[in-house]
């Protein structure tokens, strides 16, 4: 532990609880605290000065100051709002209207959070990088650092930051990790933090009014292009608003009555169509996987049998995996899962080790277990569309 020749850490500070109780931790283990906040999307204005803390959006800049203040550690603001719009917000609404579900806080880890914080720290000559994430970096028997799951299951992280290039790990400080959440909402509170004015950071921190739909409607008018939804015959059931407000899985705002419950089994952004059926053809047993970042290429061998995280808020499910070439994988599932969205992540562990992950291929790389006829015949909706 840093004493008389105290390492620098940088210190991502959203202003949020988690990177505020980091910057405790780490003053009180010894360390120079830089603390930076990148600054993504909004400004703060008088306007927003005059909101709850809550209010004012994923970085709150007033409070990260306060903090650094009240621990006596240095804080800069560096405007990264330039890639974040290249990255991530751009990224964000091309995804969608290719029909895919992005994942903008893993491309905001991958394109501008930590290699902001990592080209600071190398200006300022620091040693490490730190955020307030749930996740904990750990040695293997041969002393090798490796990316593992935050002790709280229910708060884990790790599923955001599986494209973080593997040199950076022995770099990496996550100060929170080893904590369960009631513990931090503690230390923020012995701080003096104004805990009943703060909670969890969104998950879209630059959508702050309505939802994705209402972002994309203001920023991407063209995403607002009627078509037809259709069965998985290739049958007209009704008119939708636009392929990108739809998602697979989705049951509610569908806006048509079918007499049986239906779901977007998938959309087909060339044709503007949305593909709607029963809840079974949603059922998947194995899927293929691309754009990878692998942290353990001799752990993921052909026919390895890992856990498999394709959604954030759900657990890890077994499966066994096939390498298709270099760039790509696919994954048979255990048992079949349900509602695989294009574009969001899947990510690998052994126990609570992560080893890697990619992007989720769309729907006609993936075998529904019951498949529907427009899997293999889209000539049904090509004369739909026309």
């Amino acid at each position: 532990m840093p004493t008389s020749n105290p390492k620098k850490v940088v210190l991502g500070m959203s202003g949020g609880v988690d990177s505020s109780v980091a910057a405790k931790l780490l003053k009180e283990q010894g360390y120079e605290v830089l603390g930076v906040t990148l600054k993504v999307w909004e400004e703060e204005d008088e306007a927003a000065t005059s909101k709850r803390w809550q209010e004012r959006g994923c970085c709150k800049v007033g409070i990260a100051k306060h903090v650094a203040e009240l621990l006596g550690i240095s804080h800069q603001v560096i405007d990264t709002r330039e890639s974040f719009q290249k990255g991530v917000i751009d990224d964000f609404i091309d995804g969608y209207l290719q029909g895919t579900t992005p994942n903008p806080c893993v491309r905001c880890n991958e394109r501008v959070k930590f290699g902001g914080l990592f080209q600071v720290a190398e200006q300022l000559g620091a040693d490490y990088i730190a955020t307030g994430h749930f996740a904990r970096i750990q040695q293997d028997e041969s002393g090798a650092s490796f990316l593992a799951c935050g002790l709280d299951s229910k708060k884990d992280q790790s599923y955001f930051l599986y494209r973080i290039p593997a040199k950076w790990l022995p770099k990496m400080l996550f100060p929170v990790g080893g904590m369960e959440k009631p513990q931090v909402w503690a230390e923020a509170e012995a701080m003096g933090l104004p805990v009943d004015e703060l909670k969890e950071s969104q998950e879209i921190c630059f959508v702050t009014q309505g939802d994705y739909r209402d972002f994309l409607k203001e920023h991407a008018p063209k995403a607002a292009k009627p078509g037809a939804f259709v069965n998985t015959k290739g049958q007209e059931l009704g008119q939708h608003e636009g392929v990108a407000f739809y998602t697979p899985g989705q049951r509610k705002g569908l806006g048509i009555a079918t007499g049986n419950r239906v779901y977007v089994q998938r959309v087909v952004p060339n044709l503007n169509l949305v593909v709607l059926g029963p809840p079974e053809g949603l059922d998947t047993t194995t899927c293929q996987i691309a754009d990878l970042n692998i942290f353990s290429r001799e752990k993921l061998g052909e026919g390895q049998s890992i856990d498999v995280k394709f959604r954030y808020g759900s657990p890890p499910v077994p499966a066994t995996l096939q390498w298709k070439n270099e760039t790509s994988l696919s994954v048979t599932f255990e048992t079949p899962v349900r509602a695989l969205s294009p574009g969001q992540s899947a990510v690998f562990y052994q126990g609570d080790r992560v080893l890697g992950g990619g992007m989720i291929q769309p729907s006609q790389s993936c075998s529904p277990i019951s498949e529907p006829s427009v899997s293999d015949d889209n000539s049904r909706l090509e004369s739909v569309a026309r």
